[in-house]
């Protein structure tokens, strides 16, 4: 018993942290009917159906299909290019930490076979930046920005208009650093053919992701939604039980117990009156650096019980999501890969993640403030 509490404790830390946060916050707002206002079940359905679609095109080789044949056209120092900016543009559709779940085990596989093993630390690090930075983009790239695209009741005009500029100014940097991170004289991969798996489920969950788009933008209500993708991804799931294993309950649990939390704290005078004048001096270097020590979905949830600066919390929490490794829990999936891979360099990983990500960290805020 002892050893699978651990084992769970470890695979949904953030989970148990955030329930342990809940319940203390309980004790001093003790539950009553306002609890029930806590609660976002547009944003908590939204991500559930997101997150079907997402594993239905894992489950169909896609992105294996599209990295092999972007991949097998490089070579050289060019090769490093498409590594870093396949996952930048992936996450703009799928999140970040589907981005790298995909593409990292991927690139170690080719750099294994290229030879380039000692060239890993700084292609799995612009990969990672990539991803955080790329997810920016959309609404539905990443939890946060999905969750503050609903609650401040955004247009796609509003959104675009703030995230737009940083991922222009992102790609072009990401870019810059991806033509030099590997040798000139490197061959091209042979990459073995992969095929997409059941043409016919892929089209199904194409348009389930149409349908996720036009809710996202208000077009079409998220009841009729969660209905439709539950009931396609139970008749899809007893055909292929395993979809239903690839669904994130987890991180669903742990946005309602951010809402507890939020809603809580917000009820106490004391912390509210600390939170507004921080989030008054800079809404979004507070969100930046909340970021750094809980992470950028849960910095989001909190802060934006204090505040109604929408826009500062987008750029505070996405460009935020640079830093430490926990600034983004989408970080430590290429934290898990590199450290198992027989030719990692833990040190050396760490060091260089940090100094890339803190410069990259720096850049964005000052650009964000002339922006803004």
């Amino acid at each position: 018993m002892g050893k699978r509490a651990w084992e769970f404790f470890k695979s949904e830390t953030v989970l148990c942290v955030a329930a342990l946060c809940a319940v203390i916050t309980m004790f001093l707002v003790p539950p009553d009917g306002a609890y029930l206002g806590y609660i976002d079940v547009r944003v908590l359905c939204l991500l559930l159906c997101l997150m079907a679609v997402v594993a239905g095109f894992q489950s169909c080789g896609v992105f294996e299909v599209l990295s092999q044949r972007l991949l097998s056209r490089f070579g050289g120092r060019g090769l490093g290019v498409p590594l870093v900016l396949l996952p930048f543009f992936t996450s703009m559709v799928v999140t970040n930490d589907v981005a790298l779940i995909t593409f990292v085990p991927f690139t170690l596989l080719v750099l294994e076979e290229l030879g380039c093993e000692n060239r890993a630390v700084g292609v799995l690090v612009l990969q990672t930046m990539a991803a955080n930075l790329g997810s920016m983009a959309t609404p539905v790239g990443n939890p946060q920005n999905l969750y503050l695209y609903a609650a401040y009741d955004m247009t796609a005009g509003d959104f675009f208009s703030v995230m737009l500029p940083l991922t222009a100014l992102s790609l072009l940097g990401l870019a810059a650093a991806s033509a030099f991170v590997l040798p000139r004289d490197l061959a091209r991969p042979h990459l073995e053919p992969r095929r997409l798996q059941n043409p016919k489920k892929l089209t199904v969950f194409a348009v389930l992701f149409a349908l996720c788009l036009l809710t996202v933008f208000r077009l079409l209500p998220y009841g009729l939604l969660t209905v439709v993708v539950l009931a396609a991804l139970a008749a899809l799931a007893v055909v292929e039980p395993k979809l239903l294993k690839k669904l994130d309950i987890g991180l669903l649990a742990t946005f309602v117990c951010f809402f507890v939390v939020s809603g809580n704290l917000g009820r106490m005078d004391a912390v509210r009156t600390v939170l507004e004048a921080l989030l008054q001096r800079s809404t979004m270097g507070t969100a930046a650096l909340a970021s750094q020590v809980i992470s950028n979905v849960p910095a989001a949830v909190l802060l934006s019980a204090f505040t109604q600066d929408g826009a500062g919390l987008l750029r505070g929490t996405n460009i935020g999501g640079l830093g430490t490794p926990v600034a983004s829990l989408a970080s430590l999936i290429t934290l898990k890969y590199y450290f198992k891979w027989p030719y990692a360099r833990r040190g050396r990983y760490l060091l260089v993640f940090l100094g890339a990500n803190f410069l990259g960290l720096i850049v964005l805020l000052a650009a964000a403030s002339v922006l803004a």
